[in-house]
């Protein structure tokens, strides 16, 4: 079973990590070619093209500047302990157990704009670059353009490494289309979080990526590998729900919260 989660927007490199294990992203050849287009930008650019502030806007021109090669734990940082936002809340990574960060080593995948595909250990640099950015370059328009291929590969590949062909997908819709369905060799399994509230069950978006990341951490401490094992997910007063699932649809409800 592969898992895919999206990346966040907030990072953080200051934390200390519970790991000095480390590994290099497989497509950082790409991710060069990405950091030299985005070198071409102006602050301004960078600004109007992400619609952001001008300071994140200064910022983030400044990480594309200050890229560089080699990977090294001096001037980057793994992937799973990199990013800082609800998803990785619910995955609460600094406190998987050091098995659990084995498997997902093998069965976890933070998809990227400007990596394609990561790896936990991977190292990675600070940047921002979403997968629905608007940035033409060689290969096209926008990102999936550019990425093209690439990570359904990568992930097949993972799949085929790990044994099956079952493919969880907690990513959002914006990094899952880089995914090309048709392409993958492997059923998708997409569980969806759904919270009651004024009577009605409903997908509220930070209640449900907090649950894709807490999701993501049940299959890597059980190390669940059939989909049925999905359904015991009973994490912060989720339950599955048969009736609401259809397929590989799978529907986790939760009663609303006081």
């Amino acid at each position: 079973m592969l898992v895919v989660v999206s990346p966040a927007k907030n990072l953080d490199f200051e934390s200390p990590l519970p790991t000095d294990s480390y590994t290099q992203p497989e497509l950082l050849d790409e991710a060069k070619k990405l950091i030299e287009r985005c070198r071409e930008l102006s602050p301004a650019q960078v600004g109007s093209l992400m619609n952001i502030s001008d300071k994140l806007a200064m910022l983030n021109a400044q990480r594309f500047n200050e890229f560089a090669t080699p990977f090294t734990p001096s001037n980057s940082r793994p992937a799973m302990y990199a990013f800082n936002g609800d998803v990785y809340t619910g995955l609460d990574a600094y406190n998987l157990s050091p098995k659990a960060v084995d498997y997902a080593q093998q069965h976890f995948r933070i998809l990227s704009g400007l990596y394609g595909v990561l790896r936990p250990l991977d190292l990675m640099q600070a940047y921002r670059l979403e997968m629905g950015t608007k940035l033409d370059n060689s290969q096209g328009k926008d990102l999936y353009q550019f990425w093209g291929s690439l990570i359904t590969s990568k992930l097949n590949k993972a799949m085929a490494d790990q044994g099956d062909n079952v493919l969880v997908n907690l990513a959002s819709n914006e990094y899952f289309k880089a995914v090309k369905k048709k392409e993958l060799d492997g059923a998708i399994v997409t569980p969806q979080f759904k919270d009651k509230k004024n009577g009605t069950y409903k997908v509220i978006s930070f209640y449900a990526k907090k649950a894709r990341g807490m999701m993501a951490r049940f299959i890597l401490e059980n190390q669940i590998d059939e989909v049925e094992g999905l359904h015991k997910f009973d994490v912060a007063g989720y339950y599955f729900s048969e009736e609401q699932s259809s397929g590989n649809d799978l529907v986790f409800l939760r009663e609303e919260q006081s």
